[in-house]
């Protein structure tokens, strides 16, 4: 039986087209974008046609689109460049205690170096009332970075109105959309952000390659310094195989949002499947606002980390909300921001899905978890998480 992969959070496979799109660049045009010769112009040319279509799915202009190396450095260049070119109006930044490890962690040296962070509290669905942001604001704040959609419960956070309340203080706002995007709109200018961050191997691309948005007029600070490249935002030679995935995987995803209907309803389809074997089963994440692919559920007394290790021996792949898999004991910070115990943390599964997954792949994923149940209860429920 071919594998089921549920896990598309976690990363996704290349799409063929993509893939097609991108061995030319592999194989024959190899020359480097900054040279004058046609080998050069021709790449040159790739990679200006691959940010036009990233362009086209954040809805911005291509100037303002500046490639990087994925989602973790779009996030460290749009908060540490923001932050170094600001420093002089104040000290301050805001973020929010479920954010991404790459803006925890660019939060986390900032903080090292002189600046002062303040990490908000989300509510029991991960959603951040717009006022929290507000009551938060000082005027020494100079950067605010809240996600778009969590990448473990799907909550998708109101960056509309929490970007209003930021601007109206005249201060930079930041949101990390690797999850959101290809996934749901990303606007930008509906959105209001000044930088926004995606990666491209979350919707389709290869790894190694993402982008981030930078307003016109938005002013950072580089942390790649050398050549001239990317306006001078990020030196080096670019990644045109890589680049040119990342815009076809854009231009694709445009296209794909139609798609969001069918899989909120494998989503919803896989929870009442869940539910039926599981009827204690507590959902997390917002009810509503939440990622149409994305489904994170506690499922009491049974391990996620023996559950992934079960439903893996099934050809079924997901994840757990156990960080077992990293080497540590703790559980993910988000459900514990979100006010779970760590038992309850430690029992909960996250499915996430994709326009390549059919109704076939739900209903052999509930028949396998129920066959687990039945002939693995006892092993699954006291498997220690080493």
């Amino acid at each position: 039986m071919k594998p089921i992969y549920l896990d598309y959070n976690a990363t996704t496979p290349i799409d063929p087209r993509v893939a097609q799109a991108m061995i030319p660049y592999v194989n024959d045009h190899f020359g480097n974008p900054s040279s004058g010769h046609v080998l050069g112009v021709t790449t040159k040319k790739a990679v200006e046609n691959a940010r036009s279509q990233v362009a086209g799915l954040l809805r911005c202009e291509f100037e303002e689109v500046v490639f990087t190396s994925g989602g973790s450095e779009a996030d460290n260049l749009a908060i540490k460049g923001a932050a170094f070119a600001r420093r002089e109006r104040g000290n301050h930044i805001i973020t929010t205690n479920i954010e991404p490890p790459a803006v925890l962690g660019a939060c986390a040296f900032l903080e090292k170096t002189g600046f002062r962070v303040t990490y908000l509290p989300v509510d029991k669905h991960g959603w951040l009332a717009p006022a929290t942001l507000r009551q938060a604001l000082t005027d020494e704040t100079i950067l605010v970075s809240i996600m778009m959609a969590n990448n473990e419960v799907g909550t998708i956070l109101p960056v509309k109105e929490l970007c209003a309340i930021a601007r109206a203080r005249g201060v930079l706002f930041h949101t990390d959309a690797v999850q959101a995007a290809g996934k749901i709109p990303v606007d930008v200018n509906e959105l209001g952000v000044d930088l926004l961050s995606i990666s491209g191997h979350k919707f389709h691309a290869p790894k190694g390659v993402g982008a981030l948005y930078v307003r016109e007029g938005v002013e950072i600070e580089p942390l790649i310094h050398g050549g001239k490249q990317e306006t001078g935002l990020r030196a080096g030679t670019e990644n045109v195989a890589g680049i040119v995935g990342l815009g076809k995987a854009a231009e694709l995803a445009l296209q794909g949002l139609r798609s969001a209907d069918g899989m909120r309803m494998l989503r919803d389809r896989l929870e009442t499947g869940v539910r039926e074997l599981v009827p204690d089963a507590v959902l997390n994440g917002h009810p509503d606002k939440r990622l149409p692919n994305t489904l994170n559920m506690t499922l009491p007394e049974l391990r996620g980390e023996s559950v992934v290790v079960a439903l893996d021996q099934h050809g079924i792949a997901l994840s757990s909300g156990s960080a077992c898999k990293s080497g540590s004991p703790k559980p993910t910070h988000v459900l514990i921001a979100m006010g779970k115990t760590e038992e309850d943390a430690h029992c909960s599964v996250r499915f996430s899905l994709s326009r390549y997954n059919t109704p076939r792949d739900i209903d052999a994923t509930v028949a396998a978890l129920g066959r687990m149940i039945e002939a693995m209860e006892t092993t699954v429920r006291f498997l220690p998480c080493k």
